[in-house]
């Protein structure tokens, strides 16, 4: 009876990062979401959006606030603060507006994207690079 407990607890952590959350169209959330998984969504995000996985945003999609995750794939809308450690996809029904920071950017013919963009990254090593010549040549 006991050892059927402890089994349980001795598999260690779950793993978030294979959950698929999915948020379907007509559903529409307002606040603050935060998961250690992945979503799809299909319906409306208002306000701010923190996940340690991926999201993929289908056609009706739609996130205005602030998201943070570690990849993204938009097929459509997003308005506000997007925050993407890895790689962002824009597909060609993609409609972005706002502020972008990313560390890759991957943009598809037809896709909107009219925001200020930061990668990370690869910027970061240059400007490295370009202080250490100036340093060395003072």
């Amino acid at each position: 009876m006991f050892s059927d407990n402890k089994k349980g607890k001795d598999q260690g952590p779950t793993d978030f990062s294979r959950n698929q959350n999915k948020i379907s169209e007509g559903t529409k959330i307002v606040g603050d979401v935060i998961s250690e998984g992945g979503f799809r969504v299909e319906g409306t995000i208002e306000g701010t959006f923190k996940t340690t996985g991926k999201v993929v945003v289908g056609k009706s999609g739609y996130i205005q606030g602030t998201l943070e995750c570690s990849d993204a794939d938009f097929e459509g809308k997003f308005s506000g603060n997007l925050q993407i450690s890895g790689t962002l996809s824009l597909k060609p029904t993609a409609h972005i507006e706002g502020e972008v920071s990313v560390g890759k950017l991957a943009v598809e013919p037809g896709a909107t994207f009219n925001a200020s963009c930061v990668m990370k990254g690869g910027v970061k090593s240059l400007g490295k690079t370009d202080g250490q010549k100036q340093g060395k040549s003072a």
